[in-house]
């Protein structure tokens, strides 16, 4: 929802200290985009002053939203449904949706703000103040910096005291929606009996039919399947479909476009010899724990190592490492990249055989003795090439990527077909088949391309799509290669089709039929043997949550009815291809600790759920009793 905030107050006399206290946790990031110090911290008293005279697009109870503030929300909200797009496209935005919304929450918004007023609900020029130059998030060395505020209002195109305005309004709101969300109430007799009903076990038996039983009871003429195809027209007409041309540009595509000369090779491997150079360090290390005495202990061990003891022998007297320990702190050979970067710097500065100065890490301190060094030549160029030609190639493709996006986007814009901008760019211009409004395989599941592949312009009057973006660093122009119309498929085409599902119809009615009448038969007093049924399977005490059975058998469980006294009750699960008789034997209550974390989990759960139905029917009752004017 629009302007939602998670800050939480008690009564209104108390509001600026919750705030404060709640500065360091998620009001605070909110804040960052919402709030700035007052005018006179600014000294721009002359920007004070109302914003009248505005374009509305709305009023409530007499009061202006204006077209100005709707416009920044309205943009506002389109970026964030942007974003959390997997691949953002302002074409798949429907705008109008967007505007309809926004301007719904901005009256909603302005309701709940008059209602505040009404009440006199308010957050001072002072507490707004006090609250923004104490947090952290705007201190540059412990001290309020004015510049943070400065850029953050101008992002948002707002002005000081429009913005200032905004969030006194949006603070003393608040303030009523916690007030109200926080008083709702549960009693603890609804929360014990849903807890009773949420831990019930069953104790039940099932028997199953097969297909197979009531297979000689299942036949589909050709009349039937000639009347299904009249009865269903429509779910066998192949929907209009184009098969496309097109040119996907994407940094793999642009990478093989690319030559790469033999002296830019011979470069290259030069420049990444080194790196494909391997060395290798075998260290031991002695770690302790940085605490009061480490340095202490550290200098015990320095002073014994320089006596002459083995530094093996005092890892597995003094290492915290407990598995290093064990091997007289041996750690194995390792490339750079492996340790702390501390821990690294000291160890590839050591000779062999030599021991480091104590060494800080969030581990703790450590002694590194290098105990061997193994180095491994670069391999020779003849086997690297084709890998090194591949990096450079797309090396490139990346620098250039951005460019030939543009230059492709410029040439198929003004083609006649696809051809040319291939050709020019050393593109393939490939095709695909059977492409429908719904979509159809990649590329073709992006819904922007497809509404432009059917747009009017490249449907009717043969033009090139636009370059669409499909992917990170993967775009696509298409254009229509030949158009189908929607058409009816032949019935001989589908018969098959038909065939197979009334068989499934047909063979879950007769189960279905079958299972009533076995359920019938168990009513009145006969038994499995006398049905010809497969033994009963007995589960006793088992929960909702059992999953041997599937989750539609332990539906069917635990929605019949409870038994009577020493009687059954039975029900089915019908699929098509078997039935499941279930014979419920038993009724077990849920046990209920009044005391337990789940019991008190529940009913703040229940209280919470409570509240905010409390808050959602309070705003419903204001937006009902206030005036709303729309501009045509």
């Amino acid at each position: 929802m629009l302007f939602r905030s998670d800050f939480d107050q008690g009564s209104g006399r108390h509001m600026l200290q919750d705030i404060r206290e709640n500065a360091q946790g998620t009001i605070a990031k909110i804040i960052i985009g919402l709030l700035i110090v007052s005018l006179s911290i600014w000294g721009m008293d002359a920007i004070v002053g109302g914003f009248s005279g505005e374009p509305e697009v709305a009023t409530v109870n007499g009061e202006d939203i204006t077209e100005r503030e709707f416009l920044r929300v309205v943009q506002i909200e389109s970026q964030r449904r942007l974003s959390e797009m997997e691949n953002p496209d302002p074409s798949l935005l429907d705008e109008d949706q967007v505007r309809q919304d926004v301007l719904d929450a901005l009256i909603q918004q302005k309701v709940m703000t008059l209602n505040a007023e009404d009440q006199g609900l308010e957050l001072s020029d002072a507490d707004i103040d006090s609250l923004i130059t104490q947090m952290p998030q705007f201190q540059v060395d412990g001290t309020f910096n004015r510049d943070r505020f400065v850029s953050a209002v101008r992002n948002m195109g707002m002005g000081v005291a429009e913005f200032r305005e905004t969030m006194r309004k949006q603070y003393v709101v608040n303030q009523i929606r916690a007030g109200i969300s926080q008083s709702g109430v549960v009693t603890d007799e609804n929360v014990a009996q849903l807890l009773r009903i949420q831990n019930q076990t069953r104790d039940f038996r099932v028997t199953t039919l097969s297909a197979d039983a009531v297979s000689d009871q299942v036949e589909v003429t050709e009349a039937d399947v000639e009347a299904y195809y009249d009865e269903n027209q429509d779910a066998f007409k192949l929907p209009e479909s184009v098969d496309a041309n097109y040119i996907v540009l994407s940094l793999a595509a642009l990478a093989e476009t690319i030559d790469v000369s033999d002296d830019q090779l011979r470069d290259y491997y030069e420049q990444r010899s080194s790196e494909l150079a391997r060395e290798e360090r075998r260290a031991s290390h002695i770690l302790i724990e940085d605490g009061e005495n480490a340095e202490e202990t550290m200098a015990t061990i320095q002073a014994r190592l320089a006596a002459g003891e083995s530094f093996a022998t005092l890892a597995e007297e003094f290492s915290v490492d407990t598995v290093s320990a064990e091997q007289g702190g041996d750690l194995g050979f390792a490339e750079r990249g492996v340790y702390d970067p501390a821990f690294e710097e000291a160890l590839f500065a050591l000779e062999e055989g030599e021991v480091s100065e104590p060494v800080s890490t969030s581990f703790g301190v450590h002694l590194i003795k290098l105990e061997d060094v193994q180095k491994t030549e670069a391999p020779p160029l003849a086997e690297l090439e084709d890998q090194l030609r591949r990096e450079l190639a797309q090396r490139e493709a990346t620098e250039r990527f951005a460019e030939v996006r543009s230059e492709l986007a410029d040439l198929a814009y003004a083609a006649d077909d696809l051809a040319g901008p291939a050709e020019e760019l050393g593109l393939e211009v490939r095709e695909k088949s059977g492409i429908t409004r719904n979509g159809g395989e990649a590329p073709f599941d992006h819904a922007g391309l497809i509404r432009q592949l059917f747009s009017e312009d490249v449907l009717t009057e043969g033009f090139n799509t636009e370059l669409i973006d499909v992917g990170d660093n993967m775009s696509v122009v298409a254009r229509v290669g030949e158009y189908q119309q929607a058409q009816q498929q032949p019935l001989e085409e589908v018969a098959d089709e038909i065939r197979a599902a009334l068989t499934s119809q047909k063979t879950r009615e007769a189960l279905s039929e079958r299972a009533d009448a076995i359920i019938a038969d168990l009513e009145s007093g006969k038994n499995i043997e006398e049905l010809a049924l497969e033994e009963w399977q007995s589960y006793e005490d088992q929960p909702r949550s059992n999953s041997e059975l599937g989750g539609a058998v332990m539906s069917q469980v635990f929605s019949l009815q409870r038994p009577g006294d020493g009687g059954n009750v039975y029900g089915s699960v019908v699929s098509n291809d078997s039935a499941t008789i279930v014979a419920l034997d038993a009724v077990n209550e849920g046990d209920v600790n009044r005391d337990g974390g789940e019991f008190r989990q529940l009913r703040g759960f229940l209280a919470s759920l409570e509240g905010q139905r409390e808050y959602q029917a309070y705003q419903q009752f204001l937006r009902e009793n206030a005036e709303i004017g729309r501009a045509s």
